[in-house]
């Protein structure tokens, strides 16, 4: 019976295990078998109807001469750096002038929610309202450049446009969740240290820039570390959007594999296009790591 009896720390151990459970069940099934799954079915000759046949890297060494992957992988980092920087940049600014300017207002709370409405909407039916907006001639967007007196434009069958587009819709649709982010960081920073900043002389911009932005520094690495994770796995917004096109103009790595996977039946070679982008993502990030890391260091010995 002495065996059997539990003291109160391991009580305490076995009610942490049995509490995160279902979420590392979760995340097991839906994350680390597939993930296994799709690394087996990257070397194998795979289209969902027969039974998939051993290749080796035969996979891999496609990918590497694939001019569509090229392309794909191109026009993935054109995105990340546009979108990322720009609705990082655009959702601190908003947040602190919400936060600092309307915070006691009842117009705060207001212009806050409107702007987090893009979040909580489909992603699917986004791109679409934004389509019918970037038609050539009846869509919005060129109403208005016609008011302006700027002549109509091509937007989803320019190769140099579509991809703008694209980023327009993403940073429309996610600047909302990450001003809510910054909010909630700068309405925590010490009201002490503006004021002390309010009384050395320093205006608006030099409290944002010397103050506000290096107290919000680890939010400023989730939140970019978030925003690069969600642009590699960029796929919705281009299905609807542009479907790829024109030619291979905003084709991304995700769209890609989506592509090869169910369009062409080639699962096996999707499979490795998915570990191919897992791999690069953990390379992004790790750089992204470090030299956050060397900044810590740097300001620590500064």
């Amino acid at each position: 019976m002495n065996s059997l009896h539990l003291t109160h720390r391991d009580r305490q151990g076995l009610y942490g295990v049995l509490y995160i459970f279902p979420v590392m069940m979760i995340i097991v099934v839906f994350d680390l078998i597939p993930i296994v799954m799709a690394l087996f079915f990257s070397f194998t000759e795979f289209n969902i109807l027969q039974p998939p046949k051993w290749i080796g890297f035969d996979n891999y060494r496609r990918i590497i001469s694939s001019k569509n992957f090229l392309a794909a992988l191109v026009n993935t980092i054109e995105y990340v750096v546009i979108t990322v920087p720009i609705q990082t940049i655009l959702a601190l600014i908003i947040a602190v002038f919400i936060a600092e300017k309307m915070r006691d207002s009842k117009y705060g709370g207001f212009l806050k929610g409107t702007i987090f409405i893009p979040v909580v909407i489909s992603n699917i039916a986004a791109a679409a309202v934004w389509r019918t907006m970037f038609q050539t001639k009846s869509g919005v967007v060129n109403v208005i450049l016609g008011f302006l007196g700027i002549g109509e434009q091509n937007w989803l069958g320019s190769k140099t446009l579509a991809l703008i587009c694209v980023c327009i819709v993403a940073i429309w649709k996610n600047v909302g969740y990450y001003m809510v982010i910054y909010f909630a960081g700068v309405i925590g920073i010490d009201h002490d240290v503006q004021e002390a900043a309010v009384i050395d002389g320093a205006n608006d911009m030099q409290r944002l820039r010397y103050v506000t932005v290096p107290m919000l520094q680890h939010i400023t690495y989730m939140v970019v570390t978030v925003g690069i994770i969600n642009s590699f796995q960029l796929f919705d917004v281009v299905y609807q959007l542009t479907g790829g096109g024109p030619g291979n103009a905003t084709m991304t790595l995700a769209y890609l594999v989506y592509k090869y996977a169910f369009s062409n039946q080639k699962m096996g070679y999707a499979s490795a296009m998915a570990i191919f982008l897992l791999i690069f993502v953990l390379i992004v990030q790790t750089l992204q790591n470090l030299l956050f890391k060397d900044n810590e260091l740097d300001k620590e010995e500064s």
